[in-house]
């Protein structure tokens, strides 16, 4: 099969390949990949940002594509069923941490794209217990950045605790971003879009945030809650000062630059909350996608065949994509704008 592979010790470069096409497990999917979402995370894992967990790593996490085949202990889905494949690809089941249903912060936790082969490639497997169902009337490129872009926006958007019809501020706004944000507005949230990007500015209003400026110039109001997607860590005084008293800020990324020190008194006293976002749980991803299934989402699309994931991958880090990028592995799947 056709892939992508990010050598380990190479930062900066990936590579096309040709692997043989996996076999599943006896717990596994196999699936023929139609689709798959150009994460920030997977710029991380190029680049070395985030240590090499396997060599030759076949990148993305965010695959759309049809079971076909099954190993022998799989009872469900079945062959011929759509599924996507998400960055969570197992947990241990047991620590304490997934006990008390907060399995996203497993010791033991892996990662698609990182600890095992992802979707940069015509074929995956992925354990059956972590796979999505995917709702109806997308197609394969809508659903793909779906699978990590909404569903960590989500997460971010619980972890902000906006309280009902609150004022949400969104710093930085690609993938996830204006995904995250158009659900805050279908649930009746007021969302100023922080982000020194025209064209992403322009993007926010259509999508119906109530206000779109520089990061620098800050929101036109106090804000109840705000979530951090972009990885620069200068914004977090910025976003902390602009909080109403008791706001909480979310940090989305698995990635972040340093910090600046924080005044007590100006960033955190009166109840501000700064909270991280370590991935998610798969009753995320459920909430997530059903709630994308009650609210049709419109997701901004550049899509490229896959032989050009490279060129994806760059334009990503040189701030050349408006929304999500996605890779077509099928050309039959349509849609889209073509690189």
């Amino acid at each position: 099969m056709r892939a992508w592979v990010a050598p380990a010790g190479r930062p900066g470069r990936i590579e096309g390949a040709e692997l043989p096409v996996p076999a599943p497990a006896p717990d596994e999917l196999l699936v023929r990949v139609h689709a798959c979402g150009v994460c920030r995370t997977d710029l991380h894992v190029r680049d070395g940002d985030l240590a090499p967990h396997l060599e030759q790593v076949v990148p993305g996490h965010e695959a759309v594509g049809e079971v076909v085949a099954v190993g022998p202990r799989v009872t469900a889905p079945s062959v011929g069923a759509r599924v996507g494949i998400p960055w969570l690809r197992n947990t241990c089941g047991t620590c304490r941490h997934c006990a008390r249903g907060q399995e996203n912060l497993c010791p033991s936790s892996a990662y698609t794209g990182w600890d095992a082969h992802g979707g940069y490639a015509q074929y995956a497997v992925v354990p059956a217990g972590y796979a999505y169902r995917l709702p109806a009337g997308y197609t394969a490129e809508e659903l793909a950045p779906l699978l990590c872009a909404g569903i960590i926006g989500y997460r971010a958007l619980r972890r902000a605790e906006l309280p009902d019809g609150g004022r949400l501020g969104i710093y930085g706004f690609g993938a996830s971003a204006h995904l995250t944000a158009q659900l805050a507005i279908a649930r009746g949230a007021v969302v100023h879009v922080l982000t020194r990007s025209p064209t992403a500015q322009a993007l926010a209003l259509e999508l119906g945030a109530a206000s779109a400026g520089d990061a620098q110039a800050g929101p036109p109001e106090p804000l109840d809650a705000a979530i951090l997607f972009a990885p620069v860590g200068s914004l977090v005084p910025l976003a902390l000062e602009a909080l109403e008293r008791g706001g909480t800020l979310s940090i989305a990324g698995i990635h972040l630059s340093d910090i600046p020190s924080l005044d007590y008194d100006r960033h955190l006293f009166r109840e501000r909350t700064l909270r991280s976002v370590t991935a998610n749980t798969r009753q995320d991803g459920r909430e997530f996608l059903a709630a994308a299934a009650a609210h049709r989402l419109r997701p901004t699309l550049t899509v490229y065949d896959l032989a050009r994931a490279d060129r994806a991958l760059d334009d990503l880090a040189g701030g050349r994509i408006n929304g999500a990028a996605v890779l077509r592995i099928d050309p039959q799947q349509g849609g889209g704008t073509d690189i």
